[in-house]
């Protein structure tokens, strides 16, 4: 079995847009910024043997307030300019009920089987709570990279990071130098 980092997209991978303390998807291709280091954190991942895979819940397809094919036009972009194996998305809305909706772990669940991944041997890295809880969810352990927005915080156990890039040097050197992860905010 294969190991992989499980990544949300907006904030983790590119820019959210941060209204009122609040994050958003960008609304276009246009507005789709990488954030620095994460090809660099993405290629330090796969070298070290990970898979990297984008796990996002994109409800505002389902509200009317984006189109599916935008959503799939970003997604194509990212695979092509970054060190990606693949992206997971749900676009179910809380009221559906759904399995992959995070926080439930059906988007990581579904991956595991697809590219038989390990789950207790993978990653999570989220800047919601609902990432944190998702990765919890499916037994992997869980990095809360904190931009500070204005709703709800995870419950440990997880490690704070700044960036996707500070949560990548974690892993590897923990990984390589079989050192237990764990620094919560309460540390």
């Amino acid at each position: 079995m294969t190991r992989a980092v499980f990544l949300d997209r907006d904030g983790v991978i590119n820019r959210a847009i941060v209204r009122e303390g609040k994050p958003f998807p960008p609304a276009s291709l246009g507005e789709l910024e990488i954030l620095p280091d994460v090809h660099e954190a993405l290629t330090l991942l796969r070298t070290a043997g990970y898979r990297n895979i984008v796990v996002t819940n994109q409800p505002d397809v389902r509200t009317g307030k984006q189109q599916r094919e935008v959503v799939e036009t970003m997604h194509r972009h990212l695979l092509e300019a970054l060190p990606l194996d693949g992206i997971r998305v749900c676009y179910h809305i809380e009221q559906d009920g759904c399995d992959c909706r995070k926080p439930k772990p059906g988007l990581l669940v579904q991956a595991a089987s697809e590219f038989g991944i390990d789950l207790p041997a993978s990653f999570m890295v989220g800047d919601r709570w609902r990432d944190v809880l998702a990765g919890q969810a499916a037994g992997c352990y869980s990095f809360f990279v904190d931009l500070g927005y204005r709703e709800r915080r995870p419950e440990p156990p997880y490690t704070l990071v700044t960036s996707l890039l500070d949560a990548a040097r974690a892993i590897v050197q923990a990984v390589s130098h079989r050192q237990p992860l764990g620094r919560t905010p309460d540390e």
